[in-house]
């Protein structure tokens, strides 16, 4: 914390990762509360973040080009603003659902910015000998902002509504792009080539490396099983259960608390060599806890089945970072790791599509694809990931 920015880097980090799981949840909960459609859930939730993934190539080239900090506030800033338009105009009943999806897809465009920028700004700030420390409190924060953010955004939307729970996420937005700013980077800027060269050049190198299209893949069944269960779950509990929304934030909560208490015990796990199969093991773990959330009965049975995720994906977790990290050059990492975060994620925003119109069918049915989603997941890192690096 006595290098020169990271505190305010922390500060910034851990603001913008609370609004982040705010709103994860309360976006969500807006919707359904304000137009009572699974189906608009699912394809709001979708343009609120693939359209930006797309230009993820694009935002890494910019951020290997220019100072991250000042594109990650450009980030934090649009979100705000977009944020407030949205709570402003549902407040004046004037937000019909084609024009929340355009606004949902312009504050999408410039998500990778920040979503990249912060990772690639850790080691540019922090000296080499501190990586590791600085990577622990990064992984800490994320686990922290889940046990503040969803439960908070929940209670929000329960008791003050949606259009009040996006206007905090939007304040803290905006309170994370100020105390970023005047964060000096260090880092070389890359200006050889235009951007558009460099953002394929990032693009090409991912996709000729297997390792990390294995890691995309497998990553795509996993977060698509898991976009599918970020719209089942809330239509679950405030439908089937007949609970509120601050039921829904609480046991986002306890996911990021028993994530917290797994990071302690299997943070020390040796990975070198045991990567795929500890991604298969924990993959399989979650898919048999998930397997609970369908037969549920209570709303205590589906946090049972929520924090035994989050107590086994740990594993999942560790061993994909770091089996990334050794098989990507460190020349690239600004660039891959805009590309690769972005495939890797890809599979959330089409799992929240697909379950908006499987929740029209079956609620159930939504929420085995889900199981079925994972269980693939465990299948593909033996099947897609070499044994060894290959490139």
């Amino acid at each position: 914390m006595r290098v020169q920015g990271f505190p305010r880097l922390v500060t910034s980090l851990l603001l913008g990762r609370i609004a982040q799981q705010m709103l994860a949840v309360g976006f969500v909960l807006f919707v359904l509360s304000r137009y009572h459609s699974p189906q608009l859930a699912g394809a709001a939730t979708f343009v609120l973040l693939f359209p930006g993934l797309l230009l993820s190539p694009i935002a890494g080239a910019l951020l290997d080009r220019y100072g991250r900090a000042q594109l990650i506030t450009v980030d934090y800033v649009v979100a705000a603003i977009t944020l407030f338009l949205i709570a402003a105009l549902s407040a004046a009943r004037a937000l019909p659902p084609p024009l929340l999806l355009g606004i949902c897809g312009v504050a999408s465009l410039t998500g990778p910015l920040s979503a990249a920028g912060v990772r690639s700004l850790f080691p540019t700030v922090v000296p080499g000998h501190l990586w590791e420390r600085a990577n622990a409190l990064d992984s800490s924060s994320g686990v922290l902002a889940q046990v503040i953010g969803a439960p908070l955004a929940g209670v929000l939307v329960g008791f003050a509504g949606g259009e009040w729970a996006l206007a905090a996420t939007a304040m803290l937005y905006a309170c994370a792009g100020v105390a970023i700013l005047g964060i000096r980077d260090p880092g070389n800027k890359q200006r050889g080539r235009g951007i558009l060269a460099e953002a394929w050049s990032g693009l090409a190198y991912v996709l000729r490396n297997r390792t990390l299209v294995g890691l995309a893949l497998t990553f795509f069944a996993f977060t698509a099983g898991w976009g599918c269960l970020v719209i089942a779950v809330p239509v679950l509990v405030l439908g089937r259960l007949h609970q509120g929304p601050e039921a829904i934030g609480y046991m986002w909560g306890a996911m990021g608390a028993a994530g917290f208490v797994s990071i302690l015990i299997a943070g020390r796990l040796k990975t070198r060599g045991r990567e795929r199969q500890l991604m298969m093991g924990s993959m399989l773990a979650i898919a048999v806890a998930v397997s609970f959330v369908p037969q549920a009965s209570s709303v205590f049975v589906v946090a049972a089945a929520l924090v035994g995720v989050a107590l086994v994906e740990t594993p999942f977790d560790i061993a994909f970072l770091t089996l990334r990290q050794r098989r990507t050059d460190p020349a690239r990492f600004g660039r891959v790791f805009a590309v690769s975060m972005s495939l890797n994620v890809v599979g959330g925003p089409f799992g929240s599509a697909l379950a908006g119109p499987l929740i029209g069918w079956s609620l159930n049915g939504a929420l085995w694809a889900a199981v079925g989603a994972m269980l693939i997941a465990a299948a593909l890192p033996l099947l897609v990931i070499p044994a060894r690096d290959e490139s």
